[in-house]
């Protein structure tokens, strides 16, 4: 594993390595990999859950025959930290989209946050946002979207293993989620609202762990690119 705490001096990305990097915000998953393939050619390159470009956080990339465990990976539990910003809703629940409705936060208590964060813990059912790149007869629901062409995503089964409000200083509450695959957190943000009868989008999200691998492990890119001007490499 290619992290802060572990690097062999052979990397071989043909037999495989597994990279933990920290994505920074306003890049997509696959940016990350067309980085790394401008620093280093490798044929044989992914990643194990994919991050919208306005989060951060831990990526796992895995290269040549470690591609194999990328559905390994991607079973893990997932650890996020954000922040929803109560009153207002857009089309892809969160900041990609600009807002579309807005709601008062008068009747908002501190009581009724926190008693409505509960019916958010378990097995739950969530409708993923039509802007995702989760597939619909072969093609990404945001391109449907984007076409303006409407979709009805089917409801998905997940569970919530941790959900804690961190701070609330209205219209922002910092939250805690820890989560099984295929959660999306601009969901959960976006139900949240409803469950208060007002509106909620995700206005920020990192995702810290993914199973037992942290992000204070990963490499920024930037730290990836140096490190590998001090290894030797195999790429063919």
């Amino acid at each position: 594993m290619i992290s802060k705490n572990s690097c062999p001096d052979l990397i071989d990305f043909v037999e495989g390595e597994v990279i933990l990097l920290d994505k920074p915000k306003g890049f997509t998953s696959f940016d990350m990999i067309r980085e790394i393939k401008k620093s280093v050619h490798i044929k044989k390159i992914g990643h194990a859950g994919t991050l919208d470009p306005h989060a951060s956080g831990l990526l796992i990339l895995c290269t040549g025959r470690k591609t194999k465990m990328m559905s390994h990976f991607q079973s893990m539990y997932k650890v996020y930290v954000g922040e929803m910003c109560l009153g207002a809703t857009t089309a892809s629940f969160d900041l990609e989209q600009p807002i579309e409705k807005t709601f008062k936060l008068d009747d908002l208590t501190e009581i009724n946050i926190l008693k409505a964060r509960v019916q958010f813990t378990g097995k739950i059912s969530q409708v993923p946002p039509v802007y995702s790149a989760l597939k619909l007869k072969g093609r990404s629901l945001y391109k449907y979207a984007k076409m303006g062409e409407e979709v009805i995503p089917e409801p998905r089964e997940v569970e919530i293993f941790e959900f804690e409000i961190i701070n609330i200083a209205l219209p922002y509450i910092q939250f805690f989620v820890k989560c099984s695959k295929g959660t999306y957190i601009r969901s959960l943000v976006h139900d949240f609202g409803k469950a208060l009868n007002n509106g909620a989008y995700l206005s920020a999200l990192r995702r810290t762990a993914i199973g037992d691998n942290l992000v204070s492990d990963a490499l920024l890119p930037d730290e990836f690119t140096a490190l590998l001007n001090t290894k030797i490499i195999n790429t063919i």
